[in-house]
C-alpha cells in the first residue's frame, strides 16, 4: 500500500514542481527592471555649456567651447559604454579677440585640428534611476591630433527620460603635447580645467 501511495503522487508532484518553476521563471522575467536593458544618451547642444578656466601668473582666464554632438549607448549589465561626443575646438572663446586669435593659431591648430572627442569606455560606480550618482566615466581623450587615456569623475541625475551630467577635470594640455602658452611676462599653468553641464536625453533601446 505504501509502494502504491508513492507510484500514485509522485506524477503530481512532479507536475506541481513544474509549474512552480515555470511561474518563477515567469516572474523573473516580468520584474527585470527596465534599467537592466541597453540605454542611449543624447546630448543636447543647446542646453550644454563647457566651460574652461587656465591659471596665469596675472589672472584666470576663462572661456567656453560648444558642443557639436553628443550620442552614447550604456549596456547595464557590463558598465560598458559606446558613442562619441563631440565638442568645435574652433568655437572655444575667451572674451578677448587677439588672445583667442593666438590659442587658435598657435595653441589648438583648430583649422587643423577642428575636432575635440570624447570616446567613452566604461563606467565605474552605481548609476541610479531616481537620484545623483557619483561615478567615473574611463574613455579617450581626442585632443590636437592624439589620443589620450582619462578617467573623468562624474555626476549624474536622471529624472525619466531627462538626463544630467557635470563633471570637473583637469587637461594637462602641456604634458599632451600643445604649445606652452607663456611669455616672458605671463606665465601659464600647465594645465586647464573644463567645468562640464551637459544636458541630454535618456532612451531605452527597444529589445529586439
Amino acid at each position: 500500500m505504501g509502494a502504491l501511495t508513492i507510484l500514485e503522487f509522485t506524477p503530481r508532484r512532479r507536475k506541481s514542481h513544474s509549474f512552480f518553476i515555470a511561474v518563477f521563471a515567469l516572474l523573473a522575467v516580468v520584474s527585470v527592471p527596465a534599467f537592466a536593458q541597453q540605454h542611449t544618451i543624447e546630448f543636447l547642444p543647446t542646453e550644454t555649456a563647457i566651460h574652461f578656466s587656465l591659471k596665469t601668473s596675472l589672472h584666470t582666464v576663462h572661456g567656453a567651447f560648444r558642443l557639436k554632438s553628443g550620442n552614447v549607448t550604456f549596456d547595464p549589465s557590463t558598465g560598458k559604454l559606446d558613442g562619441l561626443v563631440v565638442v568645435d575646438a574652433a568655437s572655444g572663446e575667451s572674451g578677448n579677440s587677439g588672445r583667442d586669435s593666438k590659442m587658435h593659431k598657435d595653441i589648438l591648430e583648430s583649422q587643423k585640428y577642428p575636432e575635440i572627442t570624447f570616446a567613452p569606455s566604461d563606467l565605474q560606480g552605481d548609476l541610479q534611476m531616481q537620484s545623483d550618482s557619483q561615478i567615473q566615466v574611463r574613455g579617450t581623450f581626442h585632443l590636437h591630433g592624439s589620443d589620450h587615456q582619462i578617467l573623468i569623475p562624474v555626476t549624474v541625475h536622471i529624472s525619466g527620460s531627462d538626463l544630467t551630467v557635470d563633471s570637473n577635470f583637469d587637461i594637462p594640455y602641456i604634458s599632451w603635447g600643445l604649445k606652452n602658452p607663456s611669455t616672458f611676462i605671463l606665465r601659464a599653468s600647465n594645465t586647464v580645467q573644463l567645468n562640464v553641464h551637459a544636458v541630454g536625453k535618456w532612451m531605452q533601446i527597444p529589445a529586439n
